[in-house]
């Protein structure tokens, strides 16, 4: 499917972001230098996570704290600690391709092997107005939300999530080498890869490629009328940027079809990449409810 811009596709659905607590500047409409949060602190409880098939599901258990270092937290841009969750997630072994993309509404992305969530959005927007059509990018550079280098911080429940490619979790499930590298779960049971895949989907011993995403910024000034930001397209907005098929390796969910590892006979999968939209905003297939707001456990804000 073609989209003229992410948000043609998302208007409309009552979405969920996570919530920040920092008081960041809501009038920044250009990208700025913002540092990562070293992550050099051990996690304040052990790291504990169960995956397990039962029939045609796969149960995902885990307290929600990671396996490797993160930031410090609080700090200045985020002012939560981390604490342990009670995650219970449920997806289908056999995942099925729906009739179009489904966008994230009231759910995470998907879950790490390590029981950490990819939650990509954001609550931030335009002068702090979720209804003037421009939402903030965790990654763009606006200001800082306190994100670690594993691209991770942590909502007001304690929940520390992904914003994007966890750096020290890929080294730690790939070796430290270049491979295609199972790292979690989408809510609709779809495999997460990151960040390499074959040149050829269809060819393991095509040799391995850095994946690209299909988005692209748009060019030109955003409009200044009504109240709206102005400044040029710079990837600070969700709104800057706009898909453009075959424009990289991945579809419009972020994904492809291909084979991998875990599924030589090809699966569609979904891959965490460098460039927006980092980790995927849309499903290729059916999000399962519990990883849903209005779902069953775990109950995250």
């Amino acid at each position: 499917m073609k989209y003229k811009s992410l948000m043609v596709f998302l208007a409309g659905f009552g979405l969920w972001f996570c919530p920040v607590s920092a008081h960041p500047d809501h009038t920044v409409n250009q990208k700025g230098v913002v540092e990562p949060v070293p992550a050099t602190r051990a996690a304040p409880v052990a790291n504990r996570v169960e995956i397990q098939v039962v029939g045609d599901q796969r149960i995902i258990t885990s307290n929600g704290i990671p396996d490797h270092a993160t930031g410090r937290f609080p700090n200045r841009s985020n002012p939560n600690a981390i604490s342990e969750q009670s995650y219970r997630f449920t997806v289908p072994v056999n995942p099925q391709v729906a009739s179009r993309p489904t966008p994230m509404r009231r759910q995470p992305f998907g879950i790490a092997l390590n029981g950490v969530v990819f939650d990509p959005g954001t609550a931030e927007a335009w002068q702090n107005d979720r209804r003037s059509g421009w939402r903030y990018e965790a990654l763009g550079g606006a200001f800082s939300l306190g994100l670690d280098a594993n691209h991770g911080h942590v909502q007001p429940t304690g929940a520390y999530h992904y914003h994007g490619l966890p750096r020290d979790l890929l080294e730690s499930l790939s070796g430290g080498e270049a491979r295609m590298t199972l790292m979690g779960w989408a809510a609709d049971g779809f495999p997460i890869y990151g960040k390499w895949g074959y040149a050829d989907a269809s060819d393991p011993n095509s040799g391995l490629v850095a994946l690209t995403s299909s988005y692209q910024l748009k060019s030109g000034e955003r409009p200044t009328d009504s109240g709206q930001p102005g400044g040029t397209y710079d990837g600070v907005f969700v709104e800057d940027f706009e898909y453009g098929d075959g424009q990289g390796d991945l579809d419009a969910c972020s994904g492809r079809f291909g084979v991998t590892p875990e599924f030589p006979e090809g699966t569609y999968y979904y891959v965490l990449t460098e460039d927006f939209p980092f980790v995927p905003r849309f499903f290729k297939g059916t999000p399962d409810r519990s990883f849903s707001r209005g779902g069953p456990p775990p109950r995250r804000r």
